[in-house]
C-alpha cells in the first residue's frame, strides 16, 4: 500500500506564502507521477499542478507564475510552493499520485488553505 501526507496548510492574507508538502510511504514504485488538487465549497476538485519522475511540470492557468511544483524523489516528497496568494486559493488542497496520468488512485487525506482578504 502507498500513503500520502500533506502538511503546510493554514491560514494567510492575501498575498502571502505557505508552501505544502506532501510525503510519499509504503509502495513508493507505485506512482511516478505527483500532484496537488484543491476542492473549494461547492466546487468540483480540480488540478492544480502535477509533476512527472523526470521534473516535467504543469500548472493550472489560474496559478501559474504564482504556484511552483517540486519534488525530491530522494526524500519521496512533492512540495507546492504559492505565493500572492488570493482569496479564491481557499480550499482543501490534496496530494495525488499515480502512474502516468492523474488523477492517480492514490490521494492524501487533504490539508487546508484560508486566505483571508
Amino acid at each position: 500500500q502507498l500513503q500520502l501526507v500533506e502538511s503546510g496548510g493554514g491560514l494567510v492574507q492575501a498575498g502571502g506564502s505557505l508552501r505544502l508538502s506532501c510525503a510519499a510511504s509504503g509502495k513508493i514504485f507505485s506512482i511516478n507521477t505527483m500532484g496537488w488538487y484543491r476542492q473549494a465549497p461547492g466546487k468540483q476538485r480540480e488540478l492544480v499542478a502535477l509533476i512527472t519522475i523526470s521534473g516535467s511540470t504543469n500548472y493550472a492557468d489560474s496559478v501559474k507564475g504564482r504556484f511552483t511544483i517540486s519534488r525530491d524523489n530522494a526524500k519521496n516528497t512533492v512540495y507546492l510552493q504559492m505565493t500572492s496568494l488570493k482569496p479564491e486559493d481557499t480550499a482543501v488542497y490534496f496530494c495525488n499520485g499515480g502512474i502516468g496520468v492523474l488523477p492517480g488512485p492514490y490521494w492524501g487525506q487533504g490539508t487546508q488553505v484560508t486566505v483571508s482578504s
